[in-house]
């Protein structure tokens, strides 16, 4: 089976208004962090749907896939991955695909491609296991791999487990992109949701050093009253 297949199905399901819009949203115009991002104007569910019918894609594929500059047929592709690791039997199966992820992570770019994949299989896989990898992310040059570092976490947070998160956190707390501060600041948030006071004592010792961005999504769930005092330094 090609990936060509997969390809020509999305190809039928195009929408050239959406083909138009996704630029815009992506950021894929001139100097956007997606420069150059191409698109059929396929939504979520529609891939989502193309990934169940070729989820038997072997590996090989699903990186040709992934190599596309078509936008969609990356995230048909990290579907059928996140699928595919699911469904795997045993360590080592899993283990194949979780490779897999890591050595293709320049083709993982775009915050909604990291989103629905990175917890799913790298925080689910590396959960009762050393971290070292989340940390060598962390400390990345690139974007996205910043990115898959602290979103994977999300699996942790899920499992009340917050250390990795508060770590990486920290480690990105200066970081100049404004997609980081939105992803820490989120992950904070969820921590928040969980456990109120962890979220609570990491704000305390570091909001005043938090991009403004990070601060805002961090405490968007706080009470009008306590959200304030963050922001005028006031806490």
């Amino acid at each position: 089976m090609s990936f060509k297949v997969v390809i020509n199905d999305l190809k039928k399901l195009a929408d050239p208004e959406k083909a138009k819009f996704f630029p815009r949203f992506f950021k894929a115009g001139p100097g956007g962090y997606a420069e150059g991002d191409k698109f059929f104007g396929v939504t979520v569910p529609k891939c989502q749907s193309i990934a169940a019918k070729y989820k038997d894609l072997p590996l090989t594929e699903i990186q040709n896939l992934l190599k596309s500059e078509v936008h969609e047929a990356r995230l048909t592709a990290l579907t059928i991955l996140v699928n595919q690791y699911k469904k795997a039997k045993g360590v080592k199966g899993k283990e194949n695909i979780f490779n897999f992820y890591l050595e293709n992570t320049k083709y993982i770019n775009n915050w909604d491609l990291v989103d629905m994949s990175a917890a799913k299989i790298i925080g689910d896989f590396i959960y009762d296991k050393p971290k070292n990898i989340l940390y060598s992310l962390a400390n990345s040059k690139n974007l996205w791999e910043k990115r898959i570092s602290i979103i994977s976490t999300y699996m942790f947070i899920k499992k009340d487990e917050f250390e990795d998160t508060l770590k990486i956190s920290k480690i990105l707390l200066n970081d100049s992109h404004d997609l980081i501060h939105k992803a820490v600041g989120w992950m904070l948030r969820e921590v928040g949701k969980k456990n109120m006071s962890v979220e609570k004592k990491f704000l305390k010792v570091n909001y005043k050093k938090m991009p403004r961005t990070m601060l805002r999504y961090a405490i968007e769930k706080l009470p009008e009253k306590t959200r304030l005092r963050y922001l005028t330094g006031k806490v």
